[in-house]
């Protein structure tokens, strides 16, 4: 996924990292995503549209992005340390009360601005530019009502691990170090913002689950430190660049040890008995969104939000169900190829357990995974004719949130103007326990995270002209997502799935999607247990057991998020095999990909409408 941008949040799953892959994540700051439209746009009315004489529609329109995107930068900061902006890198958004709720009211005054143009007098880009934007509002505007925000921790992110942030941020001049240590400095307020939304989440009826809340505290526990040098965020310290002189070095780690140690530590301990003492005690034993207040409203709201179709969690329940069934039997066949007689739970068993498929250390896997990223490289001409110019590369996951994080994420690079330069992006692999991480899934898992999936999207989208920022980063789960699934089956195209077990490590990730749509419904909307889902999953996929419970744990935390994958991936495979029986000889897959990342990220009812035509185009 992208951490989507691999930014996320706690319970908000409209973001991310994307990067989302907002992966999503980073991961960045979780918090970051209780902006209800993420990382795509500010939540301020738009001054630049107050003139006198009102300008054209296409300028109005143009006029509008640039100022919501620019106010983006201000609100949330975090945002912009990821889009490599650092103008705000010394801050955290704001997450008072007052805060919040003006986001809330300009949201409604940006999508009143939006309608004053008239979109039947644009062109057919600004069109759909227009369309797109007020695809992201009108959600935005539809999910207040649910309150979101109310849920500001999780187990998979939240204050406590805000740290992340620092994987986004240069350090290679003294006054960007200090940015850090002015946003380290300012983390106690961030604190108490969430303090106060935890009580009136509690207030309003709007607890998590408790068995998620059962993996906060250990993350708390990795803030309260004796040792200040120990603290997460003392991390970027350990590698202030040899340019900054020796003495300057050391006097900006002390300066980060006394905050560490005067500040942040403090700070952390307040959390720390405010979860213990009264947050934790209230979390409900449910694990449904249904279970909320309005769950049931919410949970299709979501369902709907993230596919982008109009589909019910029954729908996706029953497609689920079909998927799986599918796959199990094209299961039984490459089990059959690798010459394993048993019943498909013991070659299960055997891939979980055998030696031959794992790693002996957190450094052989990060290596392996480096090789299996330079075997695809080259092949990437076989699916795309425009390769983008911002580089990537593989990095092990953070120790301090590895064990509670999925197998692997994507974090996005940034880009200024046409120069290639502040970051490239970065495929995450997690390196806990290596031995639950089989080497036969590292193929369809590269593939997915870097290229051609989420890298190869995510810089193609930044380096399109004439797009605004706001469609260059924009991220709909189901596009995202569901382009790096399909990424995964390119596969085959590219020659690289090189024996049996690979080729049933794709298969075990395909149905690891198809089982979401399965398990994310069954507990959200139709009682079905924790337990249960895992216990599915399991009958149904050779991941391990650790990746199992992490992911049934992120389904939920994430409500739905998840079902997107496998929509969007059987969205797009449809979308080519029309293309292919259409155009016939004339079809050529580079183009047909090409065009699908040209588009950008929009809703799938967008893309569908952009490929007809396109095939159109083409047709003899």
């Amino acid at each position: 996924m992208s951490a989507r941008l691999a930014a996320a949040h706690p319970v908000l799953p409209n973001r991310p990292s994307r990067s989302t892959r907002w992966a999503r994540a980073s991961r960045l700051l979780r918090l970051l995503a209780l902006s209800p439209l993420g990382i795509i746009m500010s939540t301020a009315a738009p001054e630049a549209l107050s003139q006198t004489t009102p300008p054209a529609p296409s300028q109005a329109l143009h006029a509008l992005f640039a100022s919501e995107w620019e106010r983006t930068m201000r609100d949330f900061p975090e945002t912009a340390s990821y889009q490599g902006d650092t103008r705000y890198n010394d801050r955290w958004t704001d997450f008072s009360l007052a805060a919040i709720a003006q986001r809330e009211a300009a949201e409604r005054q940006a999508l009143q601005a939006l309608h004053a143009i008239d979109r039947g007098s644009l062109g057919a880009a600004d069109q759909l530019h227009y369309d797109t934007f007020e695809w992201q509002l009108k959600l935005a505007v539809q999910r207040q009502r649910f309150q979101e925000w109310l849920l500001p921790i999780s187990h998979q992110g939240g204050v406590q691990t805000a740290d992340g942030i620092a994987q986004t941020m240069p350090f290679d001049t003294e006054p960007q170090v200090r940015q850090y240590l002015s946003r380290m400095a300012a983390v106690p307020a961030l604190v108490q913002q969430t303090i106060v939304l935890m009580q009136e989440g509690l207030k309003a009826g709007r607890r998590p689950p408790r068995v998620l809340m059962a993996r906060v505290p250990a993350q708390l526990a990795a803030q309260i430190v004796d040792d200040a040098t120990l603290s997460p965020f003392y991390e970027p310290f350990r590698r202030l660049p040899a340019t900054l002189p020796e003495a300057r070095r050391e006097a900006l780690a002390a300066e980060a040890r006394a905050l560490i140690g005067e500040r942040l530590v403090p700070a952390y301990r307040t959390l720390q008995a405010a979860f213990e003492r009264d947050y934790a005690p209230q979390a409900r034993d449910t694990i449904a969104a249904a279970d909320l207040p309005d769950g049931a409203a919410y949970y299709e709201m979501l369902v709907q939000s993230f596919t982008s179709t109009p589909l019910t969690a029954r729908e996706i329940h029953d497609i689920g169900l079909k998927e799986v069934a599918r796959l199990g039997a094209a299961m039984e066949r490459v089990k059959a190829e690798a010459g394993f007689a048993g019943p498909m739970d013991a070659f299960f068993t055997f891939l979980r357990t055998d030696p031959r498929f794992f790693k002996k250390t957190p450094q052989e896997l990060l290596q392996a995974y480096q090789v299996v990223a330079k075997r695809i490289d080259p092949e990437l001409v076989k699916i795309s004719k425009v390769l983008p110019r911002l580089p990537y590369g593989v990095k092990p996951i953070p120790d301090n949130i590895a064990p509670d994080t999925t197998t692997a994420y994507y974090q996005g690079g940034a880009i200024d103007g046409s120069n290639v330069k502040a970051r490239p992006g970065y495929h995450y692999v997690n390196l806990y326990k290596p031995e639950t991480r089989p080497t036969w899934e590292m193929m369809a898992l590269s593939l997915h995270e870097a290229v051609p999936g989420h890298h190869l999207q995510f810089a193609r989208a930044l380096e399109l002209p004439d797009m605004p920022m706001f469609r260059k980063t924009a991220y709909f789960v189901a596009y995202g997502e569901g382009w790096a699934l399909y990424a995964e089956q390119l596969g085959y195209d590219m020659g690289l799935y090189d024996d049996p077990y690979e080729r049933f490590g794709q298969l075990t990730y395909e149905m690891w999607r198809a089982v979401r749509l399965v398990v994310d419904t069954g507990m959200h909307a139709f009682g079905w247990s924790r337990q249960r889902a895992i216990d599915y999953f399991k009958a149904h996929s050779a991941k391990t057991e650790q990746d199992i419970v992490n992911e049934v744990d992120r389904y939920i935390g994430w409500p739905a998020q998840a079902l997107a994958y496998k929509i969007g991936q059987i969205r797009i495979s449809e979308m080519r095999a029309r293309a292919e029986q259409a155009l016939g000889p004339r079809f050529d897959l580079r183009d047909f990909n090409d065009a699908i990342l040209e588009t950008g990220s929009v809703p799938l009812a967008a893309l569908e409408a952009r490929m007809a035509a396109w095939t159109a185009e083409r047709r003899p």
